[in-house]
């Protein structure tokens, strides 16, 4: 197995154990994050029912449009921009799924947008 492989078998096996330790918060929606090299994206996931309650990307144009900014603060714009969506889908506690992400950086920043739009981890 090449090192790549490895590596990729890696990041799967700790983003599943995260997953598995969250689903003991089943009453929960989960909020999964999905980090590239330049965007980031985040979803609501009800587990129970299959179905996504709200998502949020950097590809928006309520992102996108205005200053420039760094990509940590796009991730918290992000994160604030999926807190005040969940509340209008009428959620206010979720399980925060960081996948194999570090909570680290942009991905922190994220979190704490979403804490202060109102949602509870």
């Amino acid at each position: 197995m090449t090192s790549v492989k490895k590596k990729h078998k890696a990041r799967r096996g700790k983003a599943l154990s995260l997953r598995k330790r969250l689903r003991k918060v089943s009453d929960r929606p989960r909020l999964s994050v999905c980090r590239s090299l330049t965007n980031i994206s985040v979803q609501l996931i009800d587990d129970l029912a299959g179905k996504t309650l709200a998502a949020a990307s950097s590809l928006e144009k309520d992102i996108k449009s205005g200053e420039k900014l760094n990509k940590t603060d796009v991730a918290k714009k992000v994160g604030t921009l999926l807190g005040e969506r969940a509340k209008k889908a009428g959620v206010s506690k979720v399980a925060f799924d960081r996948g194999a992400y570090k909570y680290h950086g942009r991905i922190k920043a994220l979190a704490d947008g979403a804490r202060e739009a109102g949602l509870e981890f």
